[in-house]
């Protein structure tokens, strides 16, 4: 029923598996970890179901399983037997062993040896447990700092030598990052708003596969591996995972050329002439090519340049506005969204080239919205929605609409199918119908196209899904949904990367054999050009 039916694949909260990607041939593998908010007793075979459905290897050559899984044949079918910790279908998940251990007062971190975890403990609690406190025995304090006992036994100040800073005294003179902090190596491990900073390899992070590079690994301290402006960490804010940039100093040299030339969404000399059209679609200029290693925790600068946030507000009122639904930029002047998105929308705008909900950044465009045209045979029915399709038009200033910089691009649309088993990937902030704030950071995740006969199987979608429609799996498992209504589902063919689903519908956020529904940009091709051109 549409009552219990999502208009989207949100973002069900923050307590989903904790995710690395590994490349398996042509196939993307997600290796989940889980936190302590996931309490379903299948959960570590949560997206079995999801493999079988895209799977049809019955054999052990090659090796269908992950980390040093024996494979067997069962009844003509394929086993995968796992070594510790790992777990799944293809030994895809590791089994968060933290979620039974008690640290006291601590942090439980993972570990790749037996016991596959450690408690990091708060000062001046001590291992191995962080029950019993001692404090300045041993003295946490650093470079030379004295270290002074309170009045109770878990007390103590460090006080600081000249020019040194932090609670343990472990912020150097020369503790600082130049350009954006790629190589930044300190020790700060504070964020702007004065939080302490989770371990890189707490079993909350997707790390596991990446510890020891980029400056990550068995520590707490600020790094920037992403391609970030500068230095930043996870933090624990409210049972879920979030992330800020951090309380690091810039260093007081002259700035590189390549800072100098850094791009935002200014354009680069008044006189030229606006362009009407972009160079190129479906091009993204991420700041540094690296893999997907935060798996649906945060997506790096200018990845997803044609992300679209809708922000919505009561007509005629002064209040500010909200993000509703996603969408995706495919022309300067147009926006291609959900046709659901509109059942409630008022005064509306569009914000381009962020990835912040909460803070305003250089590279956002905002834009007021001149007109919006829903498909004629847009349907909300009980079951389904049908033709879930809709053009939003831009209003120009001085002749412009939206303009390209690195931040800022459009998505190419779809010359026609992709074929089944075709690895996308899906970007937002997490807006439901049911929560309509997810995040405040732009997610993304990757998600595999499934047969339409598949889809249409009595225990998964049945007939309520037509041509209009395809249904994708989230890789990432239960609570692990990134994508807005209406936004993007984009697929990359030779380095070019295409709109081939809008983000319409599902019957829960990862419930098993319930992948998400999304419209099928390629049969709306003509529909959406000939709008554009007589518009």
């Amino acid at each position: 029923m549409v009552s219990e039916v999502l208009l989207l694949l949100g973002l069900c909260g923050l307590s989903h598996p904790a995710l690395a990607v590994l490349d398996y041939g042509n196939t993307e593998v997600i290796y989940a970890s889980y936190d302590e908010h996931t309490a379903t007793p299948d959960y570590y075979h949560s997206i079995d179901w999801l493999f079988d459905l895209i799977d049809e290897t019955n054999e052990c050559e090659p090796n269908p399983c992950l980390n040093n899984g024996v494979c067997e044949i069962e009844d003509g079918h394929y086993r995968c037997l796992c070594p510790k910790p790992y777990t799944g279908r293809k030994c895809q998940n590791v089994k968060n062993v933290c979620k039974t251990v008690k640290c006291g007062h601590g942090d439980c971190v993972r570990t790749q040896t037996h016991p596959f975890y450690e408690c990091k403990c708060k000062a001046p609690y001590q291992p191995p447990n962080c029950k019993q406190a001692s404090a300045c025995n041993p003295s946490p304090c650093l470079n030379g700092a004295t270290c002074l006992k309170g009045r109770t036994r878990a007390s103590f100040q460090c006080v600081c030598p000249e020019n040194y800073s932090g609670k343990f005294c472990q912020v150097g003179p020369s503790d600082c990052y130049v350009g954006d902090g790629e190589t930044y190596g300190g020790f700060v491990s504070q964020t702007e708003d004065g939080d302490e900073c989770l371990f890189w390899n707490s079993h909350l992070i997707p790390l596991a596969e990446y510890e020891g590079d980029r400056g990550i690994g068995p520590h707490n301290y600020c790094r920037n591996p992403d391609g970030e402006d500068r230095p930043w960490c996870f933090i624990k804010h409210k049972g879920k995972l979030r992330w800020n940039h951090c309380n690091v100093t810039r260093c007081s040299v002259a700035p590189t050329s390549a800072e100098v030339s850094r791009e935002t969404d200014t354009p680069m000399g008044s006189a030229a002439p606006p362009k009407q059209h972009f160079a190129a679609c479906g091009k993204p200029q991420p700041g540094r090519v690296l893999p997907k290693i935060f798996g649906g925790r945060k997506s790096i600068p200018a990845a997803h340049p044609w992300q679209a946030s809708l922000q919505a507000r009561r007509k005629r009122t002064s209040e500010p506005f909200s993000h509703v639904c996603g969408g995706i930029l495919i022309d300067s002047c147009w926006v291609l969204t959900a046709a659901h998105c509109f059942d409630r929308m008022q005064d509306m705008q569009v914000v381009l080239g962020g990835i912040s909900l909460e803070r305003p950044e250089e590279s956002e465009q905002t834009l007021e919205v001149k007109d919006f045209i829903i498909h004629e045979n847009y349907s909300l029915t009980p079951d389904a929605i049908y033709s879930d399709i809709a053009l939003v038009k831009l209003k120009a200033v001085r002749g412009q609409c939206a303009q390209e910089t690195r931040f800022v691009k459009t998505a190419c649309l779809p010359m026609g199918p992709f074929p089944d088993g075709t690895q996308c990937t899906i970007s937002g902030w997490g807006a439901t119908e049911k929560d309509q704030f997810g995040s405040d950071h732009l997610l993304d995740a990757k998600v595999v196209l499934i047969s339409q006969k598949l889809c249409m199987a009595p225990h998964i979608h049945g007939n309520a899904l037509d041509h209009s429609m395809f249904c994708a799996g989230n890789l990432q498992g239960v609570d692990s949904c990134q994508g807005d209504s209406g936004g993007p589902l984009v697929c990359n063919m030779n380095g070019t990367h295409y709109v081939y689903g809008v983000v319409s519908w599902g019957d829960g956020c990862g419930k098993k054999n319930k992948p998400g529904v999304y419209t099928k940009v390629s049969q709306f091709t003509d529909w959406i050009q000939t709008k554009i051109r007589s518009t």
